[in-house]
């Protein structure tokens, strides 16, 4: 063999092997999270994309219940399935993996045109380990558990452990490596969560004789750095804070090393939800305000957001579950999670129809994604067992422009408003023009919108030129006008095109005009429609 011909194979080697990782890690764009401005996106293929999810319950990611879940998210007009991928079901025995489950679910999803959010059920579940392998529960000794302040052992798995971390890491190691190969030029999963809800319920830290002893030393230095903070032990530095501060230090590297092994193997994006600290008065039965009692300790709650952040960083997104409907609330929750330096998703949030006017509240604080939880029949809700209906009215109406609305929101040109008791009247400002949002319609001309009975209107404005806007809602009615003045003074509307967008088209379908704009555009909530406004001024 010559030597040229030696050269020519090791060269047509190289091209088969550069032709094949281009394969594997696929043709067009990897979903990523990217930054503009203090706005956030999800990149799908390389375009924003609005997540309309719903996360199924927690025992139904199996074979047996997969055609229910399907059948849910259509009905709720979802364009994304969250779904768990549980340890104790990939790893029965250590090292050896059963990925049926998870090849089923993608495959489900193709087939019936959703993508997915896989939810990595790992050391932590709701502030537990009970979907970790038996292998894992059977050997205390091998992987400790968090002991009380009393001694009692508890079902939850130390973070200060090294051999609970390592089981775990090399079990979403494999997840994430079988996942790009799977799916790592299709791009039907989205993310992957990493853990559920993580921290300790039944104690605010780990007591056990180690855990108590680097708890006496003094803080680490990312730790002070993070918190700017001067040296000192952790009662020293941090106060009545210091036990939960000690459990969120060790917690936030063990997720972050999990998170960054999982993105060596495969880069998409990566976030962990949180299990929110609640006031008394929104969930009553949670009325101590304690770590590892009302929300699991350690975990990135409302004022733990920029710790986090700054201790976990392969973490893409911190993300709230939403579980109480009270609005300020939930507007302190959005405005907590909405940061510059953290994108706003919200993957669980009550099924019932109080929370559903939240889509679009949140939409307008920038979020990329929202999921009602529960969405499929089999399951228990832990706000009880009734219809996401209000949800898939959103879904329904969103569903046909997402790509559109997913890009104006990233470009800053999307606005929303929603109704609370006591303003039945808002404003909308687009600098020269002003949107006039009216809940529930009254019966005479010049008398103040009603509202609705139940608070539950929501309207959605995207401005697509200087004097053209795009317009839906919710029992609701949008009167444009200008700065100082009332709709229709020096002003008009040149055209009002009820239509949908059909693969990035607008398809007009009629032109409103008399009743329908002559006291503002009127969005009924049984009739749901899109508009597109043109403007002029004389």
């Amino acid at each position: 063999m010559t030597h040229t011909t030696v050269r020519v194979r090791r060269a047509l080697t190289l091209l088969l092997f550069v032709t094949v990782a281009c394969a594997v890690s696929g043709g067009a764009e990897t979903p990523k999270l990217v930054e503009k401005d203090g706005r956030w996106a999800l990149l799908v293929d390389g375009e924003p994309y609005l997540m309309l999810g719903g996360q199924v319950h927690n025992s139904s990611a199996w074979p047996s219940e997969l055609p229910k879940v399907w059948k849910a998210l259509a009905e709720l007009h979802a364009n994304t399935v969250e779904a768990p991928v549980y340890w104790e079901q990939i790893e029965p025995q250590p090292g050896k993996f059963d990925w049926d489950n998870v090849d089923l679910l993608v495959k489900g999803a193709r087939e019936h045109n959703l993508h997915a959010v896989l939810l990595w059920f790992g050391t932590w579940k709701n502030g537990n380990m009970h979907y970790v392998p038996q292998w894992v529960k059977t050997d205390p000794k091998r992987f400790p558990r968090v002991i009380r302040a009393d001694g009692e052992p508890t079902d939850v798995l130390s973070a200060s452990s090294r051999s609970n971390l390592e089981a775990d890491k090399a079990a979403f190691v494999a997840l994430m490596r079988h996942l790009r190969a799977l799916d790592g030029t299709q791009h039907t999963v989205l993310m992957v969560q990493v853990e559920n809800e993580s921290g300790i319920v039944g104690s605010v830290r780990d007591f056990s004789g180690e855990s108590n002893k680097e708890f006496a030393g003094q803080v680490p230095a990312d730790m002070l750095a993070a918190a700017h903070k001067q040296p000192g032990t952790w009662n020293e530095v941090f106060g009545g804070d210091g036990d939960e501060l000690f459990q969120l230090y060790h917690q936030a590297h063990y997720l972050n090393e999990i998170a960054a092994a999982g993105k060596a193997e495969f880069d998409i994006p990566l976030y962990m939800n949180v299990w929110l600290s609640y006031p008394p008065a929104e969930l009553p039965e949670r009325r101590l305000a304690i770590p590892g009692i009302q929300y699991p300790s350690g975990g990135a709650v409302q004022r733990w957001v920029g710790l986090w952040r700054t201790l976990a960083p392969s973490i893409g997104a911190i993300a709230p579950d939403i579980y109480g409907d009270d609005t300020g609330f939930v507007r302190d929750v959005l405005a907590a999670y909405h940061r510059p330096d953290n994108p706003l998703l919200v993957p669980e949030i009550g099924r019932p129809d109080s929370f559903a006017r939240y889509d679009f509240l949140a939409l307008g604080e920038g979020a990329f994604g929202i999921a009602p939880f529960g969405v499929d029949p089999r399951g228990w809700n832990i706000l009880g067992d009734v219809p996401a209906a209000g949800h898939a009215r959103n879904f329904a109406l969103l569903a046909p422009m997402v790509r559109e609305v997913a890009k104006l929101n990233f470009e800053g040109k999307l606005k929303t408003s929603m109704e609370e008791v006591g303003r039945a009247q808002q404003e909308l400002d687009f600098g020269p023009w002003q949107a006039t949002i009216a809940y529930g319609f009254p019966q005479h001309d010049g008398r103040r919108p009603p509202g609705t009975n139940d608070a539950h209107g929501v309207a959605l404005v995207a401005q697509l030129g200087p004097d053209e806007f795009l317009v839906t809602g919710v029992d609701v009615s949008v009167s444009f006008h200008l700065p100082g003045r009332l709709p229709g003074m020096r002003m008009q509307i040149l055209s009002a095109e009820e239509g949908s967008y059909q693969d990035a088209v607008w398809k007009p379908m009629r032109l409103w005009n008399g009743d329908e704009t002559d006291r503002g555009l009127q969005f009924h909530g049984d009739d749901p429609a899109v508009v597109r406004v043109k403007l002029g001024r004389f």
